[in-house]
């Protein structure tokens, strides 16, 4: 066990970086150094963009990748910059955009074989439109696994994302190519979506903030089937900051969404810096009898100790829900089945062979059994907001281990996914809540940790609080010693 690199709760000196190592420089820092003239946003697209040829081999975490769109949208910046006419508060930033999102001009893969590589997207999503209209510098477009269907990240069209911080361990999924580039220094914030965990994942296995929204909070484009309303968009960063900053950009309203929360102008960076102290929060790394590796419960407990520590209520509150696996696999399935649908029967052998396995059975699953589940839906929501009438806080492991093997294989017999990867996340996604996953240690391996922090529906300022308390008492660098040695071996 490691927290901040001392084997317990710690805080470690403030890390001086000069200004020409700009790959960890964040998205605030950036435009700071751009508005005052001591950087260009040209200089800062071609070390990413060289960064990224140099680590792609190793990572695989590009689906696709725009250097020459990219630095054309950098040089337009530089020339807003130099006139004082940015476009916006990401103005010049590298920024990812994961491969289940809409790109004008770029095909939408899926991760999936069975994808058209020729079907370029008419229009941006609505997250992406708003990334361009703030000026952000868009390298290309990252990996997922096939529809976004597991918590790593890895199919039969691409291959394996590996983890920087040790290449023989996934990310995490399905933002798992968001997750492994940012963590290597390649783009400053990147875009992912979030169905049962995939922000917190990668967040959680990649030492980074992943951070889902309230669902409706940020508006999505095309939206379709049973699984609409378990996605949020929202940010990878290196920083609650960053992810405040990024969603502040992203959360801008756009009509074509009818699900999205009412536009309220929100300036998410005002109020993440407030603390902690008077808030309730419940501590658990049970939830929903999950069964958590010791080191991770260890530093997660530590964790909660420092928020008690910054004034915070902090109370141990056991498991809360029941197992979701007997309420919700067939849910599950039932949206896997809806995109087998969609692809032609003589393509079925492209598929990756544990997606197909589950969508199969999916095609089973009759009307009355899925409102069965949307009835458990509703029934977690209310236990849920009865759980934030007494607390403004949850706090739980993100995950209840460090990151597997790259190889491992998600849907076999000797690994149940649900047990192993959603039993913290998950919830929120079917209740709508906002979460984020914080790093709050490395583990002996060398591995990150990370602890969840969960609001109310529609509160994530109290999430941003709550992680931003738990950043500035934990103090772990990024980037962390143990990320830049495997860094330096990859010749990075």
């Amino acid at each position: 066990m490691c927290l901040a690199e001392s084997g317990g709760p710690g805080r470690l000196p403030a890390t001086v970086r000069p200004v020409t190592d700009v790959v960890w420089l964040g998205a605030a820092e950036l435009v700071r150094l751009y508005r005052g003239g001591e950087l260009s946003p040209v200089e800062v697209a071609q070390v990413h963009l060289r960064r990224l040829e140099q680590l792609e081999p190793v990572l695989n975490a590009f689906m696709a990748v725009d250097a020459e769109g990219a630095l054309r949208q950098a040089d337009e910046s530089a020339g807003r910059w130099r006139r004082g006419e940015p476009a916006g508060p990401l103005d010049g930033v590298p920024v990812t955009v994961k491969d289940l999102v809409a790109m004008r001009g770029w095909p939408t893969r899926l991760g999936s074989a069975t994808s058209d590589p020729e079907a370029v997207a008419h229009e941006d999503a609505p997250a992406v439109g708003r990334l361009r209209e703030s000026g952000a510098v868009i390298l290309g477009k990252t990996t997922t696994p096939e529809f976004g269907w597991k918590g790593i990240t890895d199919g039969p069209l691409f291959g394996i994302t590996r983890n920087p911080w040790n290449p023989a361990h996934t990310p995490g999924g399905s933002s798992g190519g968001a997750a492994a580039s940012l963590a290597a220094g390649i783009g400053a914030v990147a875009f992912g979506t979030d169905g049962g965990g995939s922000l917190r994942i990668p967040g959680s296995y990649s030492g980074l903030v992943g951070f889902k929204p309230s669902f409706g909070r940020v508006p999505d484009h095309p939206q379709e089937g049973l699984w609409c309303t378990l996605v949020a968009g929202g940010p990878l960063a290196r920083s609650v900051a960053d992810a405040a900053l990024f969603l502040s950009v992203i959360a801008r309203p756009d009509p074509r969404d009818w699900y999205a929360l009412p536009f309220d102008g929100r300036d998410w960076r005002i109020g993440p810096g407030d603390g902690v102290r008077g808030l309730r929060i419940g501590y658990t790394d049970t939830l929903g009898h999950a069964r958590v590796e010791g080191e991770v419960a260890a530093v997660v407990r530590a964790a909660a100790g420092l928020l008690e520590e910054l004034g915070a209520r902090v109370e141990p509150v056991g498991p809360l829900i029941e197992a979701l696996r007997p309420q919700f696999e067939h849910h599950w399935k039932a949206g896997f089945a809806a995109r087998l649908r969609g692809v032609a029967a003589d393509r079925h052998h492209q598929l990756d062979p544990g997606f197909h396995a589950l969508a199969t059975e999916g095609l089973d699953v009759d009307l009355a059994t899925v409102n069965v589940a949307q009835s458990a839906r509703a029934r977690l929501g209310a236990q849920l907001n009865a759980f934030h009438e007494r607390y403004d806080l949850l706090l739980t492991p993100t995950m209840p281990s460090v990151a597997p093997l790259a190889e491992v294989v998600y849907h076999s017999p000797g690994f149940d996914r649900w047990a192993r990867f959603v039993p913290f996340t998950l919830p929120f996604n079917l209740t709508g809540q906002p979460a984020a996953s914080v790093p709050v240690g490395v583990s002996r391996e060398g591995l990150p940790i990370g602890a969840q922090v969960v609001a109310a529906r529609h509160r994530e300022d109290l999430v941003l609080r709550g992680a931003r308390a738990l950043e500035a008492a934990v103090d772990l660098r990024h980037p962390h010693p143990r990320l830049l040695n495997t860094l330096r071996e990859l010749g990075a």
